[in-house]
């Protein structure tokens, strides 16, 4: 550290101890930790200091060699956060304090604490897999479980497994502890206390009676009308703000300014949001959860909790992004509530029940459960990791949504048929970009037009309009400055400048990374159908909907609507985007059911995705493609179009059973979706002389399913699972397995004499379920237990028996009599 540094620091140190910030009282405490452990846990209230105080002193104090990087999860709270720690040094941003984020880059050669948004430390890491000359990195607010604070966590400990010099401290007023523990047992966990003032917190349900808006602006003007200061409403998103903001706008007082606040709104207006009110009057403020962690908002004495969020939940099957309106987790009330205590005391009212505030997640869900995760594979790929088991993770990435993923980045060219990074991928990773944007700018090409064309295009699609007309013509023909700014870094990351944009190349561009999302109208109303087989809208008053084709890069999942809402699309000429992307045609031969004559046709078709270009009915088409074109119509039908015998039906239940039972051999899945996608390997072996649907049900199901199996697990599943119990007459009678229940026997209770004990399956782990039977094949008894249905309810059963069968033997010890199938005149004993 030079001594001009040090000096800045030590006075500054002296401005701070003056302040008393509450996290203060822990310095030691954290500083000790930080020398004797690789990974430290903090846990300290909003207004703590632990953003804005604590880096400075680590800092100074902790001595370490090398720089500190602080991951913030948000664009506006790391500008603010290093604005803040600089001012401390009485410097500007890029001097010892610095920021990096998109399209942003605030360091300089004497930095020593870089703030950065999540995707930075990632491409950081990736570009440096040591991180070489860097001792800590902090991550803040890690209770958001945020995709990108999940995955440099990963990362960072596969880094500390070369370099246990480095250190991570992971802050946040609201940690789940339990969870942290077990991942990092030998983690200290340091908690202050803080010091700030006390919060009252008050419940109130809305009334039914009114519209959201009007509720929740009845309730901020009471509270203002009540209590002093300045007010922070928490509201979901940035439809409910708009319209809250228009309720209050003709009924809060004169000296009441309204400031919404929310990501994508101006720096300027945003910064207008944090600053305090000015002298003698109040603010509102109208917020995202954007302001509940690391923004300081100024003067904030009153706290109105709508507790609700917008979530993303990613739909596997669509690949589209559903936002939908939740209850937001007890962890991010407190973290709200703590929003009013900053100054003085302060009140917090939150609108729902206490018994409902009660009931809500202790802690909120982390992001990498229920996001699109095409982004985090081709990091971890880069990485050199195939196997997400091979990190770790608080919550391992969900198999579905990773499956999802490997086949986006498949049809973007990213990978290759084993599942590994192709060149392209490659070249795709080290964008750092959105995986559909990274394909898009790699098909650009070298030619310095069509690179000028996919930078606008991507810097737009990463930062769209947010009204204003859904033709992404108007945007491309009349780039915002930020939007030129943000492409000519991306030409600048794809070394070719210059180029002019011609929007008649966007068309081609767009289809190399959304040819799923190429849309063609069917019928009235402004519907349209995606070639990923998906319906979407327009409103039908808009000009697009003149155009027969479209690509829609930009869709939201609706919540009412099957339906997605294009928000952002670009008429073509498909006859021009075939001759330019020929890659998107497929020739497909398809079989259909023709309802009239009962039987499969087979066409030949051109095609887009789901959308048809060209259809030619075939008379006899060749076995392969009609075998893939069969596989095919059964996956859209689903298993039900076979011929299940009970024999089948039986084996798979016994596979299903195996997997549960015999839990130590790699036993094939055996669920619908499963056996779907690997048709080719256990059906399409039986199709060789299928030809039409009757020699398609003809297939022995059975012989089919054995596909999956080895020698060695066959070999097993008989003799584990085996299909028949040989009872003591030498019957050989069905075992009767099922998903849910015990396997059962059902046998006449005459053929069990002699058998002492239950007898079992799965290598004696699973007892049969008997039901012994009488003569007539009437059930009398179901037992788990032989042995305890002879020494307990057989004298009942015996006399019940004897009355009703006289002919036939019923043994006072029926464990040690000799069983038979006979009446007493042919028993060996009569």
């Amino acid at each position: 550290m030079s001594a001009t540094i040090r000096a800045i620091l030590t006075q500054a140190d002296v401005e701070f101890a003056l302040s008393e910030l509450p996290v203060s009282a822990v310095l030691p405490e954290l500083l000790s930790a930080l020398q004797l452990s690789q990974q430290v846990l903090l846990a300290a209230p909003t207004g703590a200091g632990k953003s804005t105080w604590l880096p400075l002193q680590i800092l100074h104090h902790a001595g370490l060699p090398g720089r500190i990087i602080m991951l913030e999860p948000r664009r506006l709270a790391a500008r603010n956060v290093a604005q803040r720690l600089a001012e401390l040094l009485n410097q500007q941003p890029g001097e010892t304090v610095g920021y990096r984020m998109r399209a942003e880059n605030c360091v300089g050669p004497d930095t020593r604490l870089e703030v950065v948004t999540e995707g930075i430390l990632t491409r950081m890491l990736q570009g440096d897999p040591l991180l070489e000359g860097v001792s800590l990195v902090i991550l803040d607010e890690f209770h958001e479980r945020s995709l990108q604070a999940d995955l440099a966590l990963a990362l960072l400990l596969d880094v500390q497994q070369a370099r246990d010099d480095l250190k991570i401290l992971l802050m946040s007023a609201t940690l789940d502890n339990a969870r942290l523990a077990a991942l990092l047992p030998d983690a200290p966990l340091i908690v202050s206390q803080g010091r700030s003032y006390p919060v009252e917190r008050r419940y109130a349900s809305l009334s039914n009676a009114f519209r959201f808006e009007e509720a929740v602006a009845r309730e901020i003007l009471l509270l203002l009308r009540s209590e002093t200061g300045s007010m922070l409403v928490f509201l979901p998103g940035v439809s409910e703000i708009e319209r809250v903001k228009r309720e209050l706008e003709s009924r809060v007082a004169e000296d009441i300014d309204l400031a919404p606040l929310y990501g994508a709104l101006p720096l300027a207006v945003q910064r207008r949001a944090i600053l305090p009110a000015a002298a003698g009057r109040r603010k509102v403020v109208l917020a995202t959860n954007i302001a509940e962690t690391s923004l300081t908002i100024e003067g904030i004495r009153l706290v109105v909790d709508s507790t609700l969020e917008r979530a993303a939940q990613f739909d596997v099957r669509s690949g589209l992004t559903r936002l939908q309106t939740q209850r937001v987790s007890q962890a991010s009330m407190t973290q709200r509530a703590g929003r009013a205590g900053r100054l003085e005391p302060g009140i917090c009212l939150h609108l729902v029940s206490q018994e409902q505030a009660e009931r809500a997640a202790a802690q909120s869900e982390a992001e990498i459960l229920h996001s699109d995760l095409a982004a985090l594979w081709l990091d971890l790929l880069q990485w050199g990791c195939q196997q997400p088991e091979q990190l770790c993770w608080l919550d391992l990435p969900p198999a579905n949504n990773l499956r999802a993923a490997q086949r986006l980045l498949a049809q973007l060219g990213a990978l290759d048929e084993s599942g590994r990074l192709t060149a392209k991928g490659r070249r795709m990773a080290q964008l750092g970009s959105d995986p559909r944007l990274a394909a898009l700018l790699c098909a650009a090409g070298d030619a310095p037009d069509r690179v000028a064309s996919a930078a606008l295009l991507a810097a737009v699609l990463e930062d769209p309009p947010r009204s204003g007309s859904p033709d992404l013509r108007d945007a491309l023909l009349r780039p915002q400055p930020q939007w030129q700014r943000r492409a000519q870094q991306l030409q600048k990351r794809l070394r070719i400048s210059g180029g002019r944009v011609d929007v008649d190349r966007i068309p081609a561009l767009l289809a190399a990374a959304f040819g799923d999302r190429l849309a063609r109208r069917r019928g009235e109303g402004g519907r349209y159908q995606l070639a990923n087989g998906i319906g979407a809208m327009l409103d039908e008053q808009e000009g697009l909907t003149r155009h027969e084709w479209l690509i829609a890069p930009l869709l939201l999942q609706g919540n009412a609507s099957p339906d997605a809402r294009i928000l952002l699309a670009l008429p073509v000429e498909i006859d021009r985007l075939c001759q330019q992307a020929p890659q998107l045609i497929e020739t497909r031969t398809e079989v259909e059911w023709d309802e009239e004559k009962g039987t499969l046709r087979a066409w030949r078709r051109e095609q887009i995705g789901a959308l048809v270009l060209k259809a030619q009915p075939l008379a006899k088409p060749q076995p392969e493609a009609l075998h893939a074109a069969m596989l095919r119509w059964i996956r859209e039908k689903g298993l039900k179009v076979l011929n299940w015998s009970p024999e089948a039906e039986q084996l798979r239940l016994r596979l299903q059973c195996a997997a549960q039972w015999l839990p130590e051999e790699s036993w094939p899945a055996m669920d619908e979706s499963t056996l779907l996608e690997t048709l080719e390997r256990w059906l399409l072996p039986e199709m060789t002389t299928v030809r039409d649907l009757k020699g398609l049900q003809g297939i022995n199901l059975v012989g089919a399913l054995l596909h999956l199996l080895t020698w060695t697990q066959r070999q097993r599943l008989d003799s584990a699972l085996p299909t028949h119990y040989t009872v003591p007459t030498g019957s050989r009678l069905p075992i009767r397995y099922d998903a849910e229940k015990p396997p059962a026997l059902a046998v006449r209770i005459q053929e069990m004499y002699g058998e002492a004990s239950n007898p079992a399956v799965a290598e004696g782990r699973v007892p049969l379920v008997l039901e012994l039977l009488s003569p007539a094949q009437r059930p009398l008894q179901i037992t788990r237990d032989l042995a305890a249905f002879w020494r307990g309810a057989w004298p009942q059963v015996q006399k019940e028996m004897k009355g009703r069968y006289p002919k036939h033997p019923w043994p006072d010890d029926p464990a040690n009599a000799l069983p038979t199938r006979r009446t007493k005149k042919y028993s060996p004993q009569g």
